[in-house]
């Protein structure tokens, strides 16, 4: 065990463990920020701030982790993250008894053939199955059942779950699948640059919204998103994709453009899902992240910005 640790780790590229230091090093000032804020001034504003603190320290141990056990590791991880997501969509949007098996097709026929996919790099059939062949097998399934009541919303929730929280989240890790002779078993930094960009993209806006925002850009949908944490904190976010151009195979303005690309579909995923929680009278997805709400909470930009990012990358440089 220890040998293959060993192993792992010295495969790891130096470029990771670069980024991993300064988002280290980033971590420990916001901690101690955020502990002296709460010793000098409780609120609703710094609790929040210290809880995303903390379960950042977690998600970075996870990235620690899949660095080191790989693309199998990885794919294990993110096929438990699109049952937990798709977990959360289901209960948010409820079904009735006559879907039970539509749900069964999703968790556990959909989930592990869709990441099995991507572990076989079965690229053709990875980007279409799901959109063509689950996209019909699901309301067959649904008209089986014999139950024709409020049929079409039924088949919609469940198809819209299944495409967001498993087809479109699964192409983050389809990232590893993209690979050329200069850029050789680094797929994992691509992963790691679009989830930097696209969180760093919500934390900005959010803080940027809360210390300078006056106009909002959708009070009834999002009442945290401002035009200026938009601005504000997108802007920061390219600046940091594109001073990060180093880690991918992407030239500087490139870098500057995809950057851009992913603060926009990150704004509209995370935009788009919120409509979803107000129509349902819900904040949060769920509980299970503290201080985030639920699994699709920190989530719900990669859904737009994972494909998109994807196939930028792969026709501009694979």
């Amino acid at each position: 065990m220890l040998n293959f640790l060993s192993e792992a780790v010295n495969s790891i590229p130096s470029k990771f463990w670069w980024v991993l230091s300064g988002m280290l090093a980033l971590l420990l000032i916001a901690t101690v920020i955020g502990r002296w804020l709460a010793y000098k001034k409780s609120g609703d504003v710094i609790d929040n701030l210290n809880h995303r603190i903390n379960a950042w320290w977690g998600m970075v141990a996870i990235l620690v982790l899949c660095f080191i056990f790989g693309k199998v590791a990885t794919l294990v991880l993110y096929g438990l993250l699109s049952f937990f997501a798709l977990r959360e969509f289901i209960t948010l949007t409820p079904t009735r008894r006559a879907d039970y098996w539509a749900l069964v097709f999703c968790f556990y026929v959909a989930i592990p053939l869709q990441y099995w996919l991507i572990g076989i790099e079965w690229y053709g059939l990875f980007v279409m199955c799901l959109p063509v062949y689950g996209f019909l097998i699901l309301p067959a399934i649904q008209a089986l059942s014999g139950d024709t009541q409020a049929f079409f919303e039924r088949t919609t929730k469940i198809q819209w779950g299944m495409m967001l929280t498993i087809y479109c989240l699964s192409y983050a890790p389809a990232l590893l699948l993209l690979q050329n002779l200069e850029f050789q078993g680094q797929g994992l930094l691509l992963l790691m640059y679009l989830l930097i960009v696209v969180q760093l993209s919500d934390v900005f806006q959010y803080v940027v919204g809360k210390l300078f925002g006056k106009h909002k850009l959708a009070p009834n949908v999002s009442p945290s998103k401002t035009v200026e944490g938009l601005f504000g904190g997108g802007a920061i976010a390219v600046a940091i994709g594109t001073a990060l151009w180093w880690i991918t195979p992407f030239s500087i303005g490139y870098a500057a453009l995809f950057s851009l690309v992913i603060v926009i579909c990150g704004f509209l995923g995370g935009l788009s899902l919120s409509a979803v929680k107000r129509s349902m009278g819900a904040k949060d997805w769920g509980t299970m992240i503290s201080g985030h709400g639920g699994i699709m909470d920190r989530i719900d930009s990669v859904l737009f910005a994972a494909p998109v990012f994807f196939h930028l990358v792969r026709y501009t440089y694979f």
